[in-house]
């Protein structure tokens, strides 16, 4: 069993039953440590919020498992927070209440009154949204329920926090603004992060590595870039980094070369090519 603080090993995920069936996930094998910023990259139909969901105990692998500080994943669990594209957030409820409602179950027993609503108060400051505590979802900016969800999901003190393409559906300034203060909301917490995303600029600029998906059916982890620039890190600055470009080509290259090429072959000779490939990866291994 390995040591790692988060352990994905031996994950195979079958869906559907005889000829129906589709093997989704071949073999994930991965480790990360605490406090690291992983991000999973790949084209649509690889897998990758699968990935996210077995972690996270909302699915369970066909084979294989997840080891969280030596405990199985096998159900969802407070240690786990999870911020979808979608923000998710009743609309009945004022954006105070909406945390409130995750701080007062999972703390109920353990922190006062007072104690939960200065919890509340101090996450939803985190993110900049002590001004709108009132306001309820249909009253704010879907950059500002992002930032209600992500306060949520952190007021639960998770041991990871699982962002699955949480600013895919912002328009550009916001999601950099959001991307910004989830560096610096890391930096403050050392939280353990995985975010699924199709971006390679915010997967380069968040990241401590990524991990690139090979396509599916039958995908699995093609590369991993270890990323190795310092934190904190400035947008503006890391556009003329020399070694942010070269680690922004590294995986473009992996997404639009050795992985498109294998899209545009015909059906033999496409399986031909994953068979090959595939044989090359155990010769590696």
């Amino acid at each position: 069993m390995s040591n790692a603080f988060l352990s994905i090993e031996k994950v195979n995920m079958v869906f559907g039953e005889g000829k129906k069936e589709t093997r989704v996930l071949d073999d994930i094998n991965l480790q990360i440590d605490k406090g690291e910023y992983v991000s999973i990259i790949g084209h649509s139909g690889c897998g990758k919020s699968t990935v996210l969901n077995i972690v996270a105990g909302l699915l369970s692998a066909t084979s294989g498992g997840v080891i969280l500080e030596g405990k199985e994943v096998n159900s969802p669990g407070r240690d786990r927070s999870v911020v979808f594209q979608n923000h998710s957030l009743l609309p009945w409820l004022t954006v105070y209440e909406n945390v409130a409602l995750a701080v007062n179950k999972a703390f109920k027993k353990t922190k006062t009154a007072k104690e939960r609503r200065d919890w509340i108060l101090q996450s939803l400051d985190m993110v900049g949204m002590s001004h709108a505590l009132d306001k309820r979802p249909n009253e704010i900016s879907g950059g500002m329920k992002q930032r209600v969800g992500i306060a949520r999901a952190l007021s639960l003190e998770p041991r990871v926090l699982l962002l699955d393409e949480p600013f895919g559906a912002l328009d550009a300034l916001t999601r950099s603004h959001l991307q910004d203060e989830v560096m610096s909301i890391q930096e403050k917490l050392n939280t353990t992060i995985i975010m699924i995303t199709h971006d390679v600029d915010e997967a380069v600029l968040l990241s401590d590595r990524i991990v690139m998906m090979t396509n599916g059916p039958e995908a699995t982890i093609g590369e991993i870039l270890d990323i190795e620039l310092p934190r904190p890190r400035n947008r503006i600055e890391m556009a003329d980094n020399p070694l942010y470009n070269r680690y922004r080509q590294q995986v473009l290259s992996f997404l639009y070369e050795k992985q498109r090429k294998v899209e545009d072959l015909p059906s033999a000779k496409k399986t031909r090519a994953a068979e090959s490939a595939t044989n090359k990866e155990k010769e590696l291994a």
